[in-house]
């Protein structure tokens, strides 16, 4: 592993935004971005889940998206809940396409020329961007319980609406309290979460964030409520692509993943019985297994797999 394992790192980008990285592993590995979801900062994809990749023989760099963890949290005003809730951006919105030019130009930073992408849910957005806009810097795509901006496809249950539309939490205590909400709600039916360790997780979230968390996960939304229906620019991707997802997912509806893999020509499709929007510490060796399988096998095709 490189000296900088577990280490917080920064590029400054050409747009003037500071965009924080972890980098794991040797660097003479292929390389693997991880893009984390909504509201998460990197430390979300846990460290066994950076040590399970690493350990396969791939130089893991993960990101906090802009307006998260360490990374800038832009000047613009939030959207209000209303905005939200009717799916209307204030015009000043940025968009999952200046979020991925974020993701490449830390690629840029590092001299990574081209990687491996992981994503999950608005990060498999990002990824999914990344690899229609600029598909020279793409090895591979897994997108991991993520959608493709289609109304009719991924959308939230009603239950899960009314736990987002929630007053946002403005302590760490009530920060880990509402993760800790979420959580449970959205993990599937064959994982129960481990409370301790998510309320770890959810505080450490809080510890790192250099700016207001309603604010930047209100922006978040906003973003991808701005980039619409992207199942057009999907058809164009071309990177050897994985698709995962659970079973029953009430944030991002299974659907979403469905119609991911019906965009994306020649996409494999590996769903999870009992899996829902999470990724629990009992999946983390399925889940890094198929990364792995899957970038190890660019260029060698296969056909869509399901697990039973």
């Amino acid at each position: 592993m490189s000296e900088a394992n577990g280490t917080d790192q920064y590029a400054t980008l050409p747009s003037g935004l500071t965009i924080c990285f972890r980098d794991f592993g040797d660097k003479a590995d292929p390389a693997i971005l991880l893009i984390a979801g909504l509201g998460e900062d990197l430390t979300f994809w846990t460290d066994s889940f950076f040590g399970s990749l690493v350990s396969r023989g791939f130089r893991v760099v993960a990101i906090d998206n802009r307006d998260v963890g360490q990374s800038t949290f832009v000047a613009t005003p939030p959207p209000a809940l209303w905005r939200q809730i009717a799916a209307r951006p204030r015009g000043d919105a940025y968009t999952l396409a200046d979020m991925a030019q974020d993701a490449i130009g830390v690629l840029d930073h590092l001299g990574i020329s081209r990687v491996h992408l992981v994503g999950r849910s608005m990060g498999g957005m990002i990824a999914q961007t990344i690899a229609a806009t600029a598909p020279e810097r793409v090895l591979s795509l897994t997108s991991i319980y993520s959608t493709t901006g289609a109304r009719k496809v991924g959308q939230p249950a009603l239950s899960t609406m009314r736990l987002l539309a929630a007053p946002p939490a403005r302590t760490r205590t009530a920060a880990v309290r509402a993760h800790l909400r979420l959580t449970r709600h959205v993990a599937g039916l064959g994982h129960p979460i481990d409370d301790a360790a998510e309320a770890a997780i959810a505080a450490r979230g809080w510890d790192r964030s250099a700016g207001d968390q309603a604010a930047g996960t209100a922006r978040q939304i906003q973003a991808i409520q701005r980039s619409g229906d992207r199942t057009a620019q999907l058809t164009g991707i071309t990177a050897p692509t994985l698709v995962i997802n659970g079973d029953r997912d009430l944030l991002v509806h299974p659907s979403g993943g469905a119609a991911t893999v019906r965009a994306i020509r020649s996409a494999q499709h590996v769903v999870i019985p009992g899996m829902g929007h999470h990724l629990p510490e009992a999946l983390v060796g399925t889940v890094t297994t198929y990364i792995s399988q899957h970038a190890n096998r660019v260029g060698e095709g296969g056909n869509h797999v399901r697990i039973s």
